[in-house]
């Protein structure tokens, strides 16, 4: 198994996040990618600005494998689409951690941040 980076928190649907500030970078795990399959397209990301709530589609990523939802998980404005994405989606199998983040979200309720998983709790759902 991959490393699970210690410094993020995580989705039961395997999203991670990055706290920096009143930013979130968001992207999707190491296990979803691997789940995946080599990673073709990602897309139908909202428009910059838009509001979007915790649980909603935020893009779409298609593999070889699969067609799958990425969701938000916190509430917040898209600040940013990571555009490199569009040119090289394979960045999400390659480094799902650092240049295949997603989005990036302004936070609206730092609260929501609760309900996501530490490393630990992640960990323990792959198993």
């Amino acid at each position: 198994m991959a490393s699970i980076p210690q410094d993020l928190k995580y989705s039961e649907d395997h999203e991670w996040v990055l706290v920096d500030g009143g930013v979130a970078t968001i992207g999707i795990t190491h296990h979803a990618q691997d789940q995946l399959g080599d990673v073709v397209y990602l897309g139908d990301f909202p428009d910059t600005g838009s509001s979007i709530e915790q649980g909603d589609p935020v893009g779409v990523v298609e593999s070889v494998k699969a067609t799958s939802d990425i969701y938000a998980p916190i509430s917040g404005s898209i600040v940013e689409i990571n555009a490199d994405l569009i040119e090289s989606p394979e960045l999400v199998n390659s480094d799902p951690y650092g240049e295949g983040w997603i989005v990036r979200m302004k936070i609206q309720d730092t609260e929501e941040l609760n309900d996501l998983l530490s490393h630990e709790a992640y960990e323990e759902l792959l198993d």
